[in-house]
């Protein structure tokens, strides 16, 4: 299997292009932002996180984003990966980071819709996918993208463990 040491390299250039294909998937979203805007990701997540939705659903997945549909994507890398890497054939094994980033966001996406909140962003920061935060109203601040690449190396990092945690808070 590849090393995924590069996984932390992802840049907006590589996620431009994720961005771009997702909203030509999702009129409401191409529609509402001229093609002459820049590009935020504080709009890019829910893109994002309506992608994988998407994504997951045609794979039997049951993505609904409901408190409930963590598992699911807990399910998804039990299905997906193996030893900390996707397998081989599986549906994590092109696209890697694009795929975690949408992961993120679909987690984030998730409990933001569940506790309130907002996103905590910055499009100058070259790893600004990887370092956006949510900041439920709960008061906790937590890194969706971070915890999904953190739960694709470790299987003990359990996304509804993780979500519990923050919701119990």
């Amino acid at each position: 299997m590849p090393s995924l040491g590069w996984l932390p390299m992802m840049t907006r250039r590589f996620f431009g292009l994720f961005a771009a294909v997702a909203a030509a998937f999702l009129p409401s979203r191409a529609t509402s932002q001229t093609s002459s805007a820049p590009r935020r990701l504080q709009d890019d997540i829910p893109v994002a996180a309506q992608w994988i939705s998407n994504a997951l659903q045609s794979s039997n997945y049951r993505a609904d984003f409901s408190p409930q549909s963590i598992s699911e994507v807990e399910r998804f890398f039990r299905e997906q990966t193996k030893d900390g890497e996707p397998i081989s054939d599986g549906l994590m094994a092109q696209d890697i980071g694009p795929r975690l980033f949408a992961l993120g966001s679909y987690c984030g996406e998730v409990l933001r819709k569940e506790l309130g909140g907002h996103w905590l962003t910055n499009d100058d920061d070259p790893e600004g996918e990887i370092n956006a935060a949510l900041e439920a109203a709960n008061g906790v601040t937590c890194w969706p993208m971070q915890r999904v690449m953190k739960r694709l190396r470790s299987s003990e990092d359990d996304l509804v463990v993780w979500a519990e945690g923050i919701r119990r808070a």
